[in-house]
């Protein structure tokens, strides 16, 4: 399957998302594990329909992998953002990848809150409905917006953060020049429907994605997490790594010093 014949089919699985959440009524947790909603599940299974019988197996967040064994898979997050979804907040989105053996070849991110779609191909390019983007160009972390997720133990230098909710739209924004950089608090790990699709975007945008702990991030196992981090320039990643790194380090001195103190404490 070509370029167009795989992005023409993940925009399909991102268009049947819509219209079977449009008669949904319960916002309530009411998955089968703690945090998934029963509108995942709707998603989910709109994806799924789409996606059958395209050749492709499919990792989804909310039922796990189809398929296992073919050449490519798509790595699905039916909605991102599941809580902003059940509290109205229009920042969530349905976020399909398409990996192969080299790694993301397609991706569509689509913010249902908003109806914007971003999707990007591999070596041609990153679009926000069909136009171009690029991200902002910033060089220093004491200039940059950051996104968090999760947060960390200790204030990294930005001018100003932002904890909008949703992984993938948040990738998107610096993709798209947004925000100058993205982080992950020290426990706020990403599995790969989180980013991989948004990974792609950036990378094809021009922005820097990396793992903070230098982990491959191209990845398709369900039970993989990573410490993501974006940002608009290499200048800027290298500074926000530096800095998350040494926020790390200096958790880890103070919980050694606590545990010392707890051990040499009189009974």
């Amino acid at each position: 399957m070509d370029d167009d014949a795989l992005l023409q089919l993940c925009c399909d699985a991102a268009d049947a998302v819509p219209p079977a959440l449009a008669g949904i009524d319960d916002l309530t947790p009411a998955g089968e594990r703690p945090g998934q909603y029963a509108f995942d599940l709707v998603a989910d299974a709109a994806v799924l329909e789409a996606l059958a019988g395209s050749g492709l197996a499919v990792l989804s967040e909310e039922s796990g992998l189809h398929g296992a064994g073919a050449a490519m898979v798509a790595v699905v997050d039916p909605v991102d953002g599941s809580t902003n979804a059940s509290r109205g907040i229009p920042w969530y989105a349905t976020s399909i990848c398409v990996v192969d053996d080299v790694g993301p070849r397609v991706a569509v991110v689509d913010n249902l809150g908003q109806g914007v779609r971003y999707h990007a191909v591999r070596g041609a390019g990153a679009w926000r409905d069909g136009t171009p983007i690029a991200p902002s160009g910033c060089t220093r972390l004491a200039s940059a917006v950051v996104g968090l997720s999760g947060f960390p133990r200790r204030h990294l230098g930005w001018a100003q953060f932002r904890a909008l909710g949703a992984a993938a739209l948040d990738l998107c924004a610096v993709a798209e020049g947004v925000l100058d950089a993205y982080c992950v608090g020290e426990r706020a790990h990403l599995a790969p429907w989180d980013y991989l699709g948004a990974m792609l975007v950036c990378s094809e945008a021009g922005a820097v994605v990396g793992d903070l702990e230098g982990e491959d991030l191209v990845v398709a196992t369900p039970e993989t997490r990573r410490m993501v981090a974006a940002a608009a320039t290499p200048a800027l990643y290298g500074e926000l790594a530096a800095a998350a790194g040494a926020a790390r380090d200096a958790g880890a001195r103070d919980a050694g010093a606590r545990g010392a103190g707890a051990r040499g404490a009189r009974p």
